[in-house]
């Protein structure tokens, strides 16, 4: 299966996937915490990716970029800087990482590359402005790169809804609050980290070759229903 580089391994979705693909392949993980699981198939390098040198990898089959932001205000609340950080997090730490590695992606074994946004993208929703426009921008990047890189790599998109992750702790505070958010949902659940890494590991295996420049919705149903 090759090497997959995680980006933001450590915690919620990434955390979930790293468990998930590193019993059968090498994973390098790069994010500022290092993971819990320690493995003989994972290599760690603490760092952040908007700032410092990232390393120097021989060989590289998937990349996943995981790091995400919640910072839910009122338009008239939020400043330049909430919008400049959300873009930076969301959008430029992958473009930096993608642009960094897409070289050596392409001599890969059915290279693919996955990204998250939200379905706040898709749906509009209130207090969303800053982080669904960063989003909206993954989402661009991942269109535009399918086409760009076809027929070599393979660059889809996750989109799901809130899920149960350290990132929503603020906002899944307690049983009611998750059950109340959960019950704005036509599955009347909040989703959990591993079925969302279910998906992203479905995206980048041998299954999924005739995909590309997708947005797979993993949001309870609320982007259709």
């Amino acid at each position: 299966m090759g090497v997959l580089l995680i980006i933001g391994g450590s915690k919620g979705i990434g955390s979930a996937l790293l468990a998930l693909e590193v019993e059968n392949r090498a994973v390098i993980n790069i994010s500022r915490t290092a993971p819990k699981i320690e493995h003989p198939n994972l290599t760690h390098y603490s760092l952040d990716v908007l700032n410092d040198e990232l390393p120097t990898i021989e060989a590289l089959d998937g990349i996943v970029y995981c790091p995400g932001s919640i910072n839910l205000k009122p338009i008239g609340s939020l400043k330049m800087d909430d919008f400049k950080t959300d873009f930076e997090i969301n959008v430029l730490g992958a473009v930096r990482v993608i642009q960094h590695y897409f070289r050596k992606l392409k001599k890969g074994n059915d290279p693919s590359i996955v990204l998250f946004s939200t379905v706040a993208v898709k749906r509009g929703m209130a207090f969303h402005a800053s982080v669904a426009a960063a989003k909206a921008g993954v989402e661009g990047i991942t269109k535009s790169l399918a086409a760009e890189f076809a027929p070599t790599i393979r660059v889809n998109c996750i989109a799901p809804s809130i899920t149960d992750t350290p990132l929503a702790a603020n906002l899944l505070k307690n049983d009611e609050r998750k059950e109340a958010l959960g019950n704005n949902h036509p599955l009347k659940r909040v989703g959990e980290a591993h079925e969302v890494a279910a998906v992203a590991s479905f995206l980048l295996s041998e299954k999924a070759k005739s995909i590309t420049g997708q947005i797979w919705g993993v949001d309870g149903g609320m982007g259709n229903l």
